[in-house]
């Protein structure tokens, strides 16, 4: 997966569940866990969904509970062992996903990376995607390491992701204090406020980066021998 179509359909999605009523609302790993099932196409051990997110148990029970609640996914006792719950995705979940997907791909502007993908090559990525957590302040962190400049402001930072303004500043208040990006401040009327990466900043981001481009989106084969240019296929 390249860096660009990671941050593409995250910044797409932001929009998506920023306009989505709060009751309704669900995170990206719990779109992705969506996408995972959808793909699969069987039920899957909650402990799987877990090794899949890198979630704790007790964070893989709250996300399954939400989609659970919404009527997204249904859940039943293993059969071998009634220990281990298995998940599939309900009727209505099937709809949502794809009706998120399709909102997605929506909100990625002509000349984005993916921008003229389908809704279905977006739920393979998301399915994808879900592997690797990202938090905000590591999408800000991969927002400034895209940049064409050295530096942006807090609003440019808040256009690249869709994030809400509030969650960019925490964040780099908080990355700033960890030593991984830089402030500093114009003088003048408008006060504004530049952030760029330090060196450990770099590094940091280059390593999630590294993980990104490893990420495999699979897909079927349209006939025996048809793979899409420029697609990876596992």
């Amino acid at each position: 997966m390249d860096l660009k179509e990671y941050i593409s359909v995250r910044r797409a999605y932001n929009v998506v569940r920023q306009m989505t009523p709060s009751e309704d609302r669900l995170t990206f790993e719990e779109f992705a866990i969506l996408c995972r099932l959808r793909e699969a196409d069987c039920p899957i051990k909650t402990s799987a969904i877990a090794e899949y997110q890198g979630a704790l148990r007790p964070t893989m029970t709250h996300r399954t509970n939400h989609l659970f609640d919404l009527d997204l996914i249904e859940r039943a006792e293993g059969e071998v062992d009634r220990r281990n719950v298995v998940c599939s995705i309900s009727e209505r979940g099937c709809e949502r996903v794809l009706e998120l997907a399709g909102q997605t791909r929506a909100q990625i502007p002509s000349g984005r990376a993916l921008s003229r993908t389908s809704p279905e090559r977006i739920i393979k990525y998301v399915d994808a995607m879900g592997s690797l957590y990202c938090k905000a302040g590591d999408l800000v962190l991969l927002g400034l390491y895209c940049a064409e400049t050295d530096s942006l402001t807090i609003m440019q930072i808040v256009d690249a992701l869709k994030l809400l303004q509030p969650t960019v500043s925490m964040s780099v208040s908080s990355l700033s204090e960890s030593g991984l990006v830089v402030r500093s401040h114009t003088t003048g009327g408008n006060h504004t406020t530049s952030v760029a990466l330090t060196e450990a900043g770099v590094e940091y981001a280059q390593a999630l980066a590294e993980r990104i481009e490893s990420i495999v989106v699979r897909r079927r084969p349209r006939n025996s021998e048809a793979v899409d240019e420029g697609q990876t296929q596992s």
